[in-house]
Formats: C-alpha cells, structure tokens, sequence
C-alpha cells in the first residue's frame, strides 16, 4: 500500500497499521466512540494540554478508521488499498479542522472530508491518464521492434536535450515578448509574424500605425534590444 504521507505520531503510524491488517483480512477496526467519549475528546483536542491534545486527536482518528474504508468501498475501484491510503488524509483533516460549534455531527462532517480527498485523488488520476512519457511505446518499426516517443525525436533530427533546450529558449522569448511595452510588443509581432498575424515590412507597420518608417525601425531596434537582454540573463 502507498502512503501519500508519513506521519511521526505514533496514534496515525498505528491508524495505518491498522488499515494494512485490515485489507489483508487481519484485525478489524475499533468500534466508533460514544457520543459521550466522543464529545469528551473533542473538547480536549479544542482545549487540553499538548499531551491530551494529541492523545485525543490520535483516538478519534483511530475510532473513525470505519469511515475511510466505508467511504472507499463506495468507489468499487481496485486499487482500493490506495483509496483507504488516500482517505485515510481527509480523515485527519476532518479531525484536525471540525468545529463542535458548527452543529454538525463529527461523522458526517469527516466522512465530506475523506470523500472529497479520494475524489480530488481520482480527478487527477483521470487528469493525466492520457499524458504521454518518454519511454511509452508508440508503435514498432519494420522488424517488429518498439518504438518510443523518445526515437519519434530522435528520427526528426533532434536529440531530447536539443528539444528540451529548443522549448525552453521559445518559452523564454515568448515570455520576454510579453514583458515588453504595447507598441513594442505590436511591432515586434507585425514586423516578424507572430501570433499568426502577417509579417510585414517596417513601411507597411509605418502606414498602418500612421508613423514614421523611421520611427518603427528604431522602436524595432530598442525592442530587439530589450529581448536580447533579457534572453541572456
């Protein structure tokens, strides 16, 4: 089982323990509190001293384990040690941030909490389920041999550390470009074609921003100025 976090408390160390003998058919989990032992503990993890504070947090988590893996099941997903694992984080978060004032019950209130904790867990496993690595295979080439995205470069004419490079510089100049003033940036644009718009001549940018030709080719030129500096920086 993965454990997103590693926590040094001793109450939280035993919580997964607990969850590992759990999924493989071991122990079960403590039975809930009551409301009277739950209140109790409540109240001292809001005003206790630091060793009843952590005393109290660690068996309300304990005594709530049920709930992550109920939560879970709900899933029906097979990696269902990892969703425990995952809940097992809202869990805490429920705990550490109820409020008893807020007239909501403690199990309804962590259960939204383990909930939404699997949920933001599954939308980013969703996210990047169609990103695509380096080393996946992509086909295979003539003698039945895999080919990689990473050979797809090669065969373009780049090594990875070339498009690395090549990206990074685009960024770079394209970050730059956007740092610079309006007018700048608009003849920088027109004067090279970027941004998909035409590349025109420094006469054409003169009659269509009703200005001097004179006065594009030195703003171009400060323009290039500012670029050059800021890519060697």
């Amino acid at each position: 089982m993965q454990n997103p976090l590693t926590y040094q408390n001793k109450g939280v160390i035993i919580m997964f323990t607990n969850f590992s003998n759990y999924s493989n058919g071991g122990s079960s989990f403590p039975q809930p509190l009551c409301e009277t032992e739950e209140k109790r503990y409540l109240q001292l993890l809001q005003h206790g001293t630091p060793q009843e504070k952590k005393e109290a947090k660690d068996l309300l988590i304990t005594h709530n384990l049920r709930l992550v893996a109920h939560v879970a099941k709900k899933y029906n997903n097979k990696e269902n040690e990892d969703l425990i694992s995952i809940g097992s984080i809202g869990l805490i978060k429920g705990i550490l941030s109820f409020n008893p004032d807020k007239g909501v019950k403690l199990a309804t209130y962590v259960s939204r909490c383990i909930e939404n904790e699997i949920l933001m867990h599954l939308r980013a496993i969703k996210k990047y389920a169609n990103d695509a690595y380096l080393n996946d295979p992509i086909g295979t080439d003539k003698e039945g041999n895999q080919i990689t995205l990473q050979d797809k470069l090669a065969d373009e004419g780049y090594t990875i550390d070339e498009q690395l490079y090549l990206n990074t510089q685009t960024q770079l100049l394209l970050t730059a470009l956007l740092a610079l003033p309006l007018r700048e940036r608009q003849i920088i644009s027109e004067r090279y074609g970027l941004f998909n718009l035409d590349e025109l001549t420094q006469r054409e940018i003169a009659k269509k921003q009703k200005i001097s030709r004179s006065y594009v080719s030195r703003i171009e030129k400060k323009a290039l100025g500012r670029l050059n500096k800021e890519m060697q920086a």
